[in-house]
């Protein structure tokens, strides 16, 4: 297997250690967003590794069998989309085809949408591509868009490490995605459905739902405007 590791973040992180430790003669290269973290422990070991501004030289040189997305910030496009024999692999923080695209913790609490991850094969559309593996993740009232987020994670790098094996050896089965049962979320949609309008009706289900999907420390949670003042809401549920 001669393999093109793209990899960002915690997952990323993660997915790289395990293949520098594990399978370290699959690793053609890896390619970072940045001369991040990844970067310099990938160098330290003599691994090849690249910027992902060094795209040209990426098209130039790219002779594997495979690309892995681990929790990559950017959308692969032709012709750098076709270069691998077998393609690209994505690590995807949803239940495919539940919540392609954009927040995907946000709305499968907002949706009560079933969640996990997945391992698909990426295409021209977003999140489309064939599933290979899955493993769903439980959530209840407890749960937030934090909660979600971190857990999704951690079962990210767990789904990899438990089928790379298979995976490098082609022992997989794709299976196409049905995605009139799925649900897909652009990134603008956040803003406007997490304003919550004082004079106006809500489920209660559907406004404890809002408000824990949109509660993350460190980012902008619900909010409401009264005399031109901004409020902004998060929420913490206990059982007793």
């Amino acid at each position: 297997m001669r393999l093109v590791l793209f990899a960002d973040g915690f997952v990323g992180n993660k997915i790289t250690s395990f293949l520098i430790n594990n399978y370290p003669e699959d690793l053609l290269a890896v390619v970072c967003p940045t001369k991040n973290d990844i970067y310099r422990h990938v160098k330290k070991k003599k691994i090849p590794v690249l910027d992902y501004s060094e795209e040209k030289k990426l098209i130039n040189e790219l002779n594997c069998d495979l690309g892995v997305l681990a929790w990559w910030p950017k959308i692969i496009k032709e012709p750098l989309l076709s270069l691998p024999k077998l393609g690209f692999i994505n690590t995807h923080p949803s239940l495919l085809p539940y919540n392609r695209g954009k927040h995907y913790n946000f709305w499968a609490l907002v949706e009560e949408a079933p969640f996990g991850v997945t391992l698909h094969f990426v295409d021209s559309g977003i999140d489309t591509g064939d599933i290979i593996f899955q493993m769903p993740i439980d959530y209840d009232w407890h749960d937030t868009g934090e909660t979600l987020y971190k857990k999704a994670q951690l079962e990210m790098v767990r789904l990899f490490v438990d089928n790379y094996y298979l995976i490098r050896v082609g022992n997989y089965k794709r299976r196409s995605q049905d995605i009139k049962s799925g649900s897909y979320h652009h990134s603008s949609e956040l803003d406007n459905i997490c304003e919550i309008k004082l004079n106006e009706k809500y489920q209660a289900r559907k406004i404890l739902n809002l408000l824990r999907a949109r509660t993350f420390k460190g980012h902008p949670g619900c909010f409401f405007v009264e005399n031109g003042i901004k409020y902004e809401i998060s929420l913490k549920i206990k059982k007793k």
